[in-house]
């Protein structure tokens, strides 16, 4: 049973902060959100949260808004043309190590620094075709990710790479949108690096797991949360955020003890409803850090990763302001929870 200390926050409706929330994927790593949220933990803490997600991938699952992925697009349009967008979040939970990557690449991608770090390490696993049987196969061969910049896949891709000691542009063909199981069930690619959910497909389906990344202990600036660089020097964000971080916590901690209720709203949210599958992900899930500070390591792998004249601009500081995620430790908040 978990141990809740901290008092519930008796709030009005007028007393509550509006704040806009983006999780930019629907990956394990955003399930402590949508616990906070299905839970009714944001109001429990202050706040009138908006919440905007991507469309499930499963059917059966909830849609945060109308728009789907032609939104997507022209929304990351306008965004790069510098036009101002009508919805824009104040708080943005992705992973770290792309936003870096884009505001180095991007004239106009925002400057966004972590409060906070959910998934600090690689997890991600390489998948193969059946008649792939060791990495040392996929010399040569065809790797699907997501993209370059992303987190689990493009940044796996690298680091996979060079683990093995291979060039990532002659020695294997690192292939854009193609990290699904469908691309292997297709012949497109002969391995892809799967996040959780088309892992456990994967499994599921009887593809050979050629390794798990979380076994290397590659430190990655995965899933943060995030805000606009000054965004904080409002006092009223800044409480808007010190509140934010408490229902989290307490959604992650609910995450972690509470099984039954993670899959319940993972089955509500995202539309996994199939046992196997669900757990294989809850399971990943459980290396979920249980204190969200920045993902210090994984900033600097990052900087190190995507080298560049304009990279060495930047230093790991300029990524990150763990005042608030310190607060809350320092004050015995998030152990209460853990206790």
């Amino acid at each position: 049973m978990l141990a809740v200390l901290a008092a519930s926050i008796s709030c009005s409706q007028q007393d509550l902060i509006p704040l806009k929330v983006e999780l930019g994927t629907r990956a394990v790593s955003k399930l402590p959100f949508l616990i906070a949220e299905d839970q009714g933990l944001y109001k429990k803490y202050g706040l009138d949260v908006e919440l905007r997600m991507p469309q499930p991938n499963f059917e059966g699952g909830i849609s945060t808004h109308s728009g789907g992925l032609r939104e997507q697009i022209w929304r990351r349009i306008r965004a790069v043309g510098g036009e101002p967008l009508s919805w824009a979040p104040d708080i943005f939970v992705d992973g770290l190590t792309p936003n870096i990557v884009k505001r180095i690449d991007q004239t106009r991608h925002p400057h966004r620094i972590a409060i906070a770090g959910i998934d600090c390490v690689l997890r991600s696993h390489i998948v193969g075709n059946r008649d792939i049987e060791n990495l040392d196969d996929l010399k040569g061969k065809r790797l699907g990710i997501s993209g370059r910049r992303d987190t689990t896949t493009g940044f796996g891709a690298l680091m996979l790479a060079k683990r093995m000691g291979w060039d990532a542009v002659y020695d294997v063909s690192i292939k854009l949108n193609g990290r699904d199981v469908e691309s292997l069930q297709e012949g497109l690619v002969d391995a892809i690096v799967a996040s959780e959910v088309r892992y456990a497909v994967a499994k599921k389906d009887g593809y050979p797991i050629l390794a798990d990344m979380e076994d290397w202990g590659i430190a990655v600036a995965g899933n943060s949360v995030m805000v606009e660089l000054g965004w904080l020097d409002d006092d009223t964000n800044f409480e808007a955020a010190r509140r934010f971080l408490k229902a989290t916590i307490e959604g992650l901690a609910l995450y972690h003890h509470d099984k039954d209720l993670a899959l319940h709203v993972m089955a509500k949210w995202n539309g996994i409803t199939d046992a196997e599958i669900a757990n294989i992900v809850y399971e990943r899930g459980k290396s979920l850090e249980q204190k969200p500070f920045p993902c210090y390591d994984g900033i600097k792998n990052t900087l190190e990763l995507y080298d560049s004249n304009e990279m060495r601009q930047f230093s790991a500081n300029d990524f990150y302001d763990d005042t608030l995620i310190r607060e809350l430790d320092n004050s015995g908040f998030i152990d209460s929870f853990f206790e």
